[in-house]
């Protein structure tokens, strides 16, 4: 079967006509970045080579294409998802980077250079809470060297943390693929719930938690997408047990009073919260003790990022 043949079978099955019923939102897309994946190949020549034979490829190509049937997120099928231009390993044990997140890279990048600027012979010490995959702080840390190629002896000291052991698993093998052997000396991972066991203060604290509220999350889960519910479900208590709250504020009322404790004076944190949520989370924020609050929007005008200033 070539590629051009595989593809329309493909589309058929991913169009509804399958076991499970399912109809892909982009079933184009999705067979593109199987056969990608699956070929190590770029899309000009994928266009180019519609007659090519996919051979032994073929029963792997249409065992993705009835996990996609399933709901399983490609992401998850291919075990890679890009971000902020990099390419970050993913699996069930992290959320998929989603692009309105990217604006929390910029303000963070932005936050640091500021900082950089204003007090340059100070090494900043940087917190990514919740890192889940690792994207948002690596794709900071990999920017600051790549765009404004700041010297290692300067670059900030990064500490990754999250609840989850299996998250950081994944977060280290994106830092191994990312970064060389002395920018590794960077970072650090510590395994915790929230700051409980993190033993130090930073200048800078950035962190997309869990902020969806449970009920939203159990229709979220329903489509077989296999994101891990606690990297999604704002409304838990310590251990990550269900409080429950309704709001998907639950995680974030304890992670401002930790953001204020574990910062130095001046310290920012950016944090990214829902559309619906966000207002709440920046008046949480001042009754944590944060003087100063602002809201940024993503590409598509929603709420999204809470800066607080201590």
């Amino acid at each position: 079967m070539t590629i051009g043949q595989a593809k329309i079978k493909a589309k058929a099955f991913l169009s509804g006509n399958n076991s499970f019923g399912y109809v892909s939102p982009s079933p184009d897309l999705d067979i593109d970045c199987i056969l990608l994946w699956l070929l190590n190949k770029n899309k000009t020549w994928l266009l180019m080579n519609r007659d090519f034979p996919l051979d032994q490829l073929e029963a792997q190509f249409f065992e993705a294409i009835e996990k996609r049937t399933k709901g399983l997120p490609v992401a998850y099928i291919t075990g890679h998802k890009e971000f902020y231009g990099y390419d970050f390993m993913v699996s069930p044990s992290v959320l998929i980077p989603k692009p309105d997140t990217e604006i929390l890279v910029e303000k963070v990048i932005d936050t640091i250079i500021a900082k950089m600027e204003a007090r340059p012979q100070i090494v900043l010490s940087v917190c990514d809470m919740c890192t889940g995959s690792g994207c948002v702080g690596l794709s900071v840390l990999r920017t600051l060297i790549d765009e404004y190629k700041i010297p290692a002896g300067d670059l900030p000291k990064f500490t990754f943390v999250d609840i989850s052991m299996d998250a950081l698993k994944v977060a280290k093998q994106n830092a191994s693929r990312l970064l060389s052997e002395d920018e590794l000396e960077l970072v650090r991972f510590i395994q915790s719930d929230l700051f409980y066991d993190v033993p130090y203060t930073f200048d800078v604290i950035l962190t997309n938690p869990p902020y969806v509220p449970g009920k939203m999350v159990d229709e979220l889960l329903k489509d077989g997408r296999n994101e891990p519910r606690l990297a999604l479900d704002g409304d838990v208590q310590e251990g990550g047990i269900q409080s429950g709250s309704t709001d998907g504020l639950d995680l974030i009322r304890r992670l401002w009073p930790g953001c204020y404790e574990r910062l130095i004076f001046n310290g920012v944190v950016l944090m990214e919260t829902g559309e619906y949520n966000a207002t709440e989370s920046a008046k949480i924020a001042r009754e944590s003790g944060f003087r100063m609050t602002r809201i940024f929007e993503d590409l598509e005008g929603q709420l999204r990022v809470t800066e607080a200033i201590k």
